[in-house]
């Protein structure tokens, strides 16, 4: 089912980040994060291997132009958002690939939050030094 305006388009979150992901067909593998290239805008080698691992699973890289508009948390979150964007979105353009996708773990939902520092200690968990004396 393709959306009215010819493209897909899904929601990815972690942490802090929010990433809107636009799955655009007949493409030529272009993918732009905030109008940059995901070396420019990502950096980190690991980080857009970790993008993608949705499309290099599906062997459907180079079937699709993506744009991606990213804000909030760190570089990490951000491609952890993008990568659950994506493949969200690789399920409004063929639902048969849910199974793959999930049983890989690129569907779930990492919920894990940074926990909030508490008063009388330095940081979440770690304290002010104990004296005794």
């Amino acid at each position: 089912m393709m959306a009215q305006s010819g493209f897909f388009y899904a929601t990815g979150r972690r942490k802090e980040a929010t990433a809107k992901v636009f799955l655009i067909p007949d493409g030529s593998g272009k993918i732009s994060v905030n109008n940059k290239s995901t070396k420019e805008y990502l950096g980190r080698e690991t980080l857009i291997y970790d993008i993608m691992s949705p499309l290099e699973l599906t062997n459907l890289r180079e079937k699709f132009d993506i744009k991606i508009k990213v804000m909030g948390g760190g570089k990490s979150g951000q491609a952890g958002a993008i990568k659950l964007g994506i493949g969200r979105a690789l399920i409004k353009y063929d639902a048969s690939l849910k199974k793959l996708l999930k049983d890989a773990g690129i569907l779930t939902r990492d919920a894990r939050m940074v926990e909030r520092k508490k008063y009388g200690q330095k940081k979440a968990r770690k304290r002010f030094q104990f004296s005794k004396r």
